[in-house]
């Protein structure tokens, strides 16, 4: 008998692990893009990744250089190009001195 209970798990794990079972896999709209494989964008990460190193829970502190790795990834093509403020960017306002 080929029907399984979908409450059993052994008949849960067998039906996953075949082909297509769920379909076409979706990949989720963010989060996913081509790692850098070439380094394109490796000195700029580096600067990121020592700045959060440096200022432990601080990021917003290093968004600046983040800003500047992202801005690289959409450069080479690593990342969909997408304006920072939809990034959770926000733009600073310059003081003016009075």
């Amino acid at each position: 008998n080929d029907s399984c209970d979908p409450t059993c798990r052994k008949c849960t794990e067998r039906a996953m692990a075949q082909p297509g079972h769920y379909g076409k896999a979706k990949p989720p709209e963010k989060g996913v893009f081509p790692l850098d494989h070439f380094g394109e964008c490796k000195d700029v990460k580096e600067v990121y990744l020592g700045c959060l190193k440096n200022n432990g829970t601080e990021a917003e502190t290093c968004s600046d250089v983040a800003k500047l790795y992202l801005e690289c990834r959409m450069q080479k093509g690593l990342m969909a190009e997408q304006s920072l403020d939809e990034l959770g960017f926000k733009i600073k306002e310059k003081k003016n001195p009075k």
